[in-house]
């Protein structure tokens, strides 16, 4: 081989080890690049999934949040309905007493609510026509003190002790210079009694007077049937 051909191969060989170191090195910073993107790949990919995880997590908190509302909202509206059937019950035991206890009923609200004795008492159509006088009666009966009327057992005896307590009940009014008196008009309600003095009027109609107690006591009724 003459001194050309050993410079050319020396070159030829001095290339070929240039290019492999110059391989080797692209390859050790492809691999590095490479490495390099898969790290960032795994914890952007972390990343998300925890985003995408705390992301479920609030909205199912937001969830759980309306729906603990609206479970809230509803045994509140069960309750408010059942405290509004206690009122509505109570109500129509009041409407379903046996005529004397309704009677007595509605004479001591009168009694103790007037202001003079000689108010007027208003009722319903219904309970003038049928107990409205009785009421009246009762009620002047125990405002004058006079002594509950004897039933009549069928006998003149009877008869006479309960016209005599009906005249000494007539007798301490005439005294006193005051009575209840039944008004000529009446008034839609359910039952109670309306008392009337001139202009002045005290309202003891039942749903009035149930309206005012559940006011106040609303919560006592709670307390009873949520107990």
């Amino acid at each position: 081989m003459n001194g050309i051909e050993k410079i050319t191969a020396r070159i030829q060989e001095d290339a070929k080890a240039d290019c492999a170191a110059l391989l080797r090195e692209a390859m050790d910073r492809a691999g590095a690049i490479q490495a390099k993107y898969e790290e960032q790949a795994r914890t952007e990919t972390a990343a998300a999934a925890e985003k995408a995880k705390s992301a479920a997590v609030a909205r199912l908190e937001r969830l759980e949040s309306a729906a603990q509302m609206d479970a809230k909202k509803l045994l509140l509206g069960a309750k408010q309905a059942c405290i509004e059937e206690a009122f509505a019950q109570a109500q129509a035991d009041l409407l379903a007493l046996p005529e004397g206890e309704y009677v007595s009923l509605l004479a001591r609200i009168a009694v103790k609510a007037s202001q003079t004795g000689r108010e007027e008492l208003i009722f319903s159509p219904k309970d003038r026509e049928k107990v409205g006088a009785k009421v009246v009666a009762e009620a002047n009966r125990l405002r004058s003190g006079a002594p509950a009327p004897e039933k009549a057992d069928g006998t003149l005896k009877g008869a006479l002790k309960e016209v005599g307590s009906a005249v000494a009940a007539a007798a301490s009014q005439i005294k006193t210079g005051t009575a209840f008196t039944l008004a000529s008009d009446t008034r839609e309600m359910a039952g109670g009694v309306i008392l009337r003095d001139g202009s002045i009027e005290i309202n003891c109609a039942f749903e009035t007077q149930l309206r005012l107690l559940r006011d106040s006591m609303a919560g006592e009724v709670a307390g009873i049937l949520f107990s």
